[in-house]
């Protein structure tokens, strides 16, 4: 079992211990993603799902309003800005305190949620490869970025992954733009594996097996694998029977040292936190 160390991360001028791993709930804008557990349309929907994933153990709310499941639509900027307004005016009114992470690959959208909302974290897809001005936002907005390795774009990402040294490639993926957002002054950074982003069954299953060798880095790791297809693909059925399956997977990759796990289903995943940081506690 990997041992852990103090990180923190800076959320609006207050430190957060990722010593013990947190849990990041999913609250998606969309009507297309992958899991029609989390769409949340209207205003009571929105407000429903916010104070469940603080009331069952979240630390994190995540909003998204792009859906980046394989082969989805593309969503106009001014769209995707109109539902971040709209559920984040209910988030907030919700839960004025809570710590909320947008999920978007645009500096624009990025620089509106953290401007006019107050958003702790933005959470990128792309690791700035789909709006070359993220970048520079994030060293202006001195938030915690949140990259995530993807071969392709959602779009595409899927039809033919495709790499000679899985590992190899990730970790000097993460090494060009650590270092790239460091010389800018970025800050509080956090690196995502891309379960289910541009890789097979296999390719999934040979970075869970080896991802402890990304603490390389000395980085907070979040994992997503929440319901994804690595899961029902293997064990057959849908994202709606893949909750068992996901739990598991959560605990392994705490074990092997996810500091955050982004979830659907967050009670689940704040007792897996729990088990596993027992065990942590009683071993050290």
């Amino acid at each position: 079992m990997k041992q852990r160390t103090a990180k923190y991360i800076n959320v609006n001028g207050r430190l957060m211990d990722l010593s013990r791993p947190q849990v990041m709930g999913i609250l998606n804008l969309t009507p297309d993603s992958f899991y029609a557990g989390s769409r949340k349309q209207t205003e009571q929907e929105i407000a429903c799902r916010t104070n469940q994933i603080i009331s069952e153990g979240g630390s994190i709310i995540d909003v998204g309003a792009y859906s980046s499941r394989p082969n989805a639509a593309d969503v106009p900027v001014q769209e995707e800005m109109e539902r971040l307004r709209k559920g984040l005016a209910v988030v907030f009114r919700e839960q004025p305190e809570a710590v909320v992470s947008v999920d978007t690959f645009r500096a624009d959208v990025a620089k509106m949620c953290v401007e006019e909302f107050g958003v702790a974290i933005i959470n990128d897809i792309a690791a700035g490869e789909m709006d070359k001005d993220m970048f520079h936002a994030i060293a202006r907005l001195g938030v915690p970025y949140i990259m995530m390795h993807m071969q392709g774009a959602p779009q595409n990402m899927q039809r033919h992954p495709h790499y000679d040294h899985l590992l190899k490639e990730v970790i000097c993926y993460f090494s060009e733009k650590v270092q790239r957002l460091r010389d800018m002054g970025a800050k509080d950074l956090i690196i995502d594996p891309g379960f289910g982003f541009g890789k097979t069954l296999a390719h999934n299953y040979e970075l869970l097996g080896k991802m402890e060798e990304l603490s390389i880095f000395g980085l907070p790791i979040l994992v997503g694998v929440s319901r994804k297809s690595m899961i029902y693909n293997l064990l057959g059925g849908t994202p709606e029977d893949a909750l068992n399956g996901t739990t598991a997977i959560n605990t392994i990759a705490l074990m092997k040292g996810a500091d955050i796990l982004r979830v659907h289903d967050v009670k689940p995943a704040a007792e897996a936190v729990k088990i596993v940081s027992t065990m942590n506690d009683t071993t050290n």
